[in-house]
């Protein structure tokens, strides 16, 4: 995407022995009109180049190479979340390594039934790669992660790396010779399958204090149609069912956005608690 990542990347894929091609490798500090950061708004040619030339994988990486986006061999942009999950299972199952994962407030339960299947624990900690980090040090966890597509594992540094968890994706489909799609088609088989709906909300300045209290101090929630287990508000205000899916409503560190982040059972159920929450926001 224009970043920092295209000799360290290619040189290792490329020693590898992998077939390489690279594009928007060239120096541009507008980064080409575009966030450099690899959604999948914006890794649209990427997913249109890989479908139609019958690649492997497509990899893309933000600015500074800390961040990955990842296209599978049908053109599908492969969500974070599925990145986590794919790399978690693969260390566990086709490795035979042990240990814990670390996820954020606002990524993917699933995880939790990986680790679970496989005797280990699964940690929730607040957004922010610091708390993954300090997590993993202190359990020795595997792997850690959050679902705008940074991690680790251990024995690798302590914070997010996307050329190093490019590798192993790479290496991950040449050891299994599974693709991605199937891969994931495993994985949903045994834990089944979630959904994780985002949206991002603007608001007003004058908005802020209205939308602090009414979440923060009020407590108020929407009326669910789903039976609530418990509410955190450890990190922001997330809220658990007792069908195993979770809604949180946070105010972003960096940016003026309310972030809501919804995980269901299907998309349309994802989608229709995150629409609750921004009615009941009034955003």
């Amino acid at each position: 995407m224009f970043g920092v990542a295209k000799n360290a990347l290619q040189t290792v894929l490329i020693n590898g022995r992998c077939d390489v091609d690279v594009i928007n490798d060239g120096k541009n500090p507008d980064f080409g009109g575009l966030m450099p950061s690899p959604s999948a708004a914006t890794l649209y040619r990427l997913k249109h180049l890989v479908a139609a030339e019958g690649y492997d994988i497509g990899i893309g990486t933000d600015g500074d190479a800390d961040r990955l986006g990842i296209i599978d061999e049908q053109g599908n942009f492969i969500h974070p979340n599925e990145v986590l999950l794919l790399l978690y299972y693969y260390l566990l199952e086709y490795k035979g390594w042990k240990g814990s994962v670390v996820r954020n407030i606002a990524t993917t339960h699933l995880l939790d039934k990986v680790a679970a299947d496989y005797g280990e624990k699964s940690f929730e900690v607040p957004v922010g790669f610091k708390h993954i980090s300090s997590q993993m040090e202190a359990d020795d966890s595997l792997i850690g992660g959050e679902s705008s597509g940074g991690l680790t594992i251990r024995g690798h540094i302590k914070g997010k790396d996307g050329v190093f968890a490019s590798s192993l994706l790479v290496e991950m489909l040449s050891v299994t010779q599974k693709t991605l799609s199937d891969l994931l088609s495993e994985i949903y088989g045994k834990y089944g399958y979630a959904y994780t709906a985002e949206g991002d909300c603007t608001f007003k300045p004058s908005q802020k204090d209205s939308l602090y209290h009414k979440l923060y101090v009020e407590k108020l929630l929407p009326e669910f149609d789903y039976d609530v287990e418990k509410v955190s508000y450890a990190d922001g205000a997330k809220v658990y069912f007792k069908n195993g899916g979770w809604v949180i409503a946070r105010f972003s560190g960096t940016e003026p956005l309310l972030r809501i982040f919804c995980e269901m059972e299907d998309k349309e159920q994802a989608e229709y608690v995150l629409q609750q929450m921004k009615d009941f926001l009034s955003l």
